[in-house]
């Protein structure tokens, strides 16, 4: 058996097609301009933010084939690949950089005292920009070396990357790699040995989507080959383009209305008094239907509990017995404010949880195979060159499924890159908030710890398609405690920067990696997306920075649309770490439902593999979705309900068809980009003053 698969030839000669193009950069920042716009608008209400590579994947396509007349040499899918690339590198700017948690955290709740200047802080346009050249850079470069050993060496299936590549491989009409995999068994005897590699096991990736999705995803309806095959038939795919369309018109339509009749953003539909009282409304947001629809039922009736749990039992009792006195909706002496402790202990106990077992798993997985290859090699002996060949293909050598080399990125741009990138946001944290409050040595240490909880990220990404980049950050704010003393001024603002880099760094890690397992599967250059994804963060910086400008222009930022609850739990998180206390009786329910959800992680993540239990972990919520549901108001949570009920009965009465999966995930796509992108409309007749019916 050849050591070189012949298959890598194609795709080596596919990487040398010209994917950095003038065309290709501009739609990708087009894009993802859209994509950033629409994540600014539900940022900054609820806290969510999406890659969305698929629907960018597939506005690229369509892009281009309406234009493919007049194109002067053929749009091809490793182009895709560079667009969607460009286009996720933006469109996460709203995320990666902090301007829906940190910076409105910094900006809006930061105390004079807590600051360590004895004043506000209030940052300008250029002191965004630079915050945002800080954060933007070191992550891009981190994820670079761990290319070879999760996507090369250990093929990890990176469930949303897979997805994109099948999508853009069906659209394309072009061939996906086919990842072999050898199932090693250091138990066999000899014979099974040669027998097992000599047959070796072809398992696809999008085949290992499907797995993903059944055992991780609850229920997250991802695309699979076969779901997308029907994408090939030009009437399909008019059809699904007719589809976004409409959903889109729809969305942007209902985007409009709410501007001029703002009742239809809070439908008191549970009656005046439990809206007055304790915030129970409908909001029929097309796009939180859309995001209800990606997410799931279970996902949904998870954060639904939340709600319930949240809003309908916590809050009113916490309000009866005196422990929050204020109005309904105050942050700090409300029952909104008491509740939203309780959220953050669940989320965090969840999230560090799941974090400590996942990372566990994989480096007992990590240690075994390698443990089992080295038994393999001593059991096959030297006289078996050509099997142990095909093993070493197989297990331990990534040559036959590596890029050449003049489309890999250079190990000395790397090098450079980190330390000039690591410097770059050294010199910005210190003068945006000078040596005496924020110190030299605490963002290197920063960086360094932000390092290794990205690469412990980006594993559970690549396993799970969850990037816990809300739990590495708690994480390391919860470690930054104990290096930055309590009496240190300042103390709150340098534990705020310090999971800033964090998260900043496993956001952008993960990124990149899901798009080069896209690019891995289709051929594309490594060495283009990197430079895809440098050139989205450029326009990124200077675009986020701008937008959360407009927005804090426009609108007076918090307000009961633009609640920016990510910047509570930020700031509240800091304050407890670093001391302060805790409204009456909140830390005993936070201990209590903190221990509570943490088991149910615990149990979650030990058992989501066993056959047994599987279908029974349903059941079990997901700590982190309750947390959103107990932290948002009911409004949002219903309307994503909603979507997750059409979701159901959308599959179950198509039978889970592929055409049926394909055509839902492009009518949420639309639902959910027609409201982010025409709210620059309604953002544009506020500022102008156009007065409400």
């Amino acid at each position: 058996m050849s050591e070189i698969n012949p298959d890598n030839q194609i795709f080596n000669q596919k990487a040398g097609i010209r994917q950095i193009t003038p065309r290709a950069i501009t739609a990708g920042l087009i894009i993802g301009s859209i994509v950033l716009i629409s994540n600014f608008q539900f940022g900054l209400q609820t806290g969510w933010v999406s890659m969305m590579s698929l629907p960018s994947a597939l506005l690229a396509f369509a892009i281009f084939k309406q234009l493919q007349p007049f194109l002067s040499y053929e749009f091809t899918d490793v182009e895709n690949v560079f667009i969607q690339s460009i286009a996720v590198a933006v469109g996460t700017g709203p995320l990666a950089y902090g301007f829906v948690g940190v910076v409105p955290a910094i900006e809006k709740f930061l105390g004079p005292d807590e600051s360590g200047t004895g004043k506000l802080i209030n940052l300008n346009t250029w002191d965004l920009i630079i915050w945002s050249i800080g954060l933007g850079f070191f992550g891009i470069f981190f994820a670079v070396p761990l290319r070879k050993q999760v996507i090369i060496k250990e093929k990890l299936p990176f469930p949303s990357g897979s997805a994109t590549a099948t999508l853009i491989s069906v659209l394309n009409n072009s061939e996906i790699r086919h990842e072999d995999t050898l199932n090693l068994k250091a138990t066999c005897d000899y014979n099974e040995l040669l027998l097992e590699s000599d047959e070796e096991e072809n398992i696809t990736s999008e085949e290992t989507v499907v797995e993903q999705d059944r055992n991780s995803h609850e229920g997250t309806p991802l695309l699979d080959s076969t779901s997308m095959k029907s994408l090939q038939s030009s009437d399909t795919y008019n059809q699904n383009i007719k589809s976004l369309i409409i959903t889109f018109t729809v969305s942007s339509t209902y985007t409009i209305l709410s501007y001029f009749i703002p009742i239809i953003k809070n439908i008191p539909a549970f009656g005046k008094y439990l809206a007055n009282q304790y915030l129970w409304t409908i909001q029929p947001s097309p796009a939180y239907i859309g995001q209800g629809i990606i997410m799931g039922l279970p996902t949904v009736s998870y954060m639904l509990f939340g709600a319930i749990l949240g809003w309908g039992i916590l809050a009113p009792l916490s309000k009866n017995l005196g422990w929050a006195p204020g109005e309904i909706d105050d942050w700090k002496t409300g029952a909104q404010g008491w509740i939203l402790w309780i959220s953050l202990a669940v989320m965090v106990s969840d999230s560090v949880v799941a974090f400590i077992v996942v990372t566990t798993q994989s480096a007992w997985r990590f240690y075994k195979q390698r443990y089992e290859f080295i038994e393999l090699q001593k059991k096959l002996g030297d006289n078996n060159d050509d099997h142990r060949g095909s093993i070493n293909s197989g297990a331990g050598s990534y040559n036959d499924n590596e890029a050449s080399p003049e489309h890999l990125i250079p190990v000395s741009t790397v090098v450079v890159g980190l330390i000039l990138s690591s410097i770059v946001c050294v010199v910005a944290m210190v003068s945006l908030f000078g040596t005496t409050i924020v110190p030299i040595y605490s963002v290197v240490i920063a960086i360094i710890l932000a390092l290794f909880l990205s690469v412990l990220g980006v594993r559970a990404l690549g396993e799970t398609d969850l990037n816990p980049v809300s739990g590495i950050g708690k994480l390391s704010q919860l470690l930054f405690a104990l290096i930055i003393p309590k009496g240190h001024p300042g103390s709150v603002l340098v534990n705020l920067v310090a999971g800033a880099i964090a998260e900043a760094g496993a956001q952008q890690a993960g990124d990149l990696m899901q798009d080069l397992k896209t690019g891995h599967l289709l051929g594309a250059s490594p060495r283009a997306q990197f430079i895809a994804q440098i050139i989205g963060t450029v326009w990124s910086i200077f675009l986020s920075a701008i937008m959360y400008k407009v927005y804090n222009v426009v609108y007076e930022i918090p307000n009961k649309v633009f609640r920016i609850p990510t910047a509570v739990i930020w700031i509240d998180c800091s304050r407890l770490v670093t001391g302060e206390g805790l409204p009456p009786y909140a830390f005993e329910f936070s201990i209590l439902f903190g221990l509570i959800f943490g088991i149910i992680s615990l149990i979650k993540n030990i058992f989501k593999h066993n056959p047994r239990v599987q279908d029974k972990l349903i059941w079990l919520p997901s700590g982190v979705a309750v947390g959103v549901g107990i932290y948002n108001t009911p409004s949002f949570t219903i309307a994503r309900f909603i979507g997750g009920v059409i979701a159901y009965i959308w599959l179950k009465k198509c039978k889970h068809s592929h055409e049926g999966k394909t055509a839902m995930i492009v009518f949420s796509s639309g639902l959910v980009l027609g409201e982010g992108m025409f709210s620059i409309v309604n953002m544009t007749l506020t500022s102008l003053g156009v007065p409400h019916f």
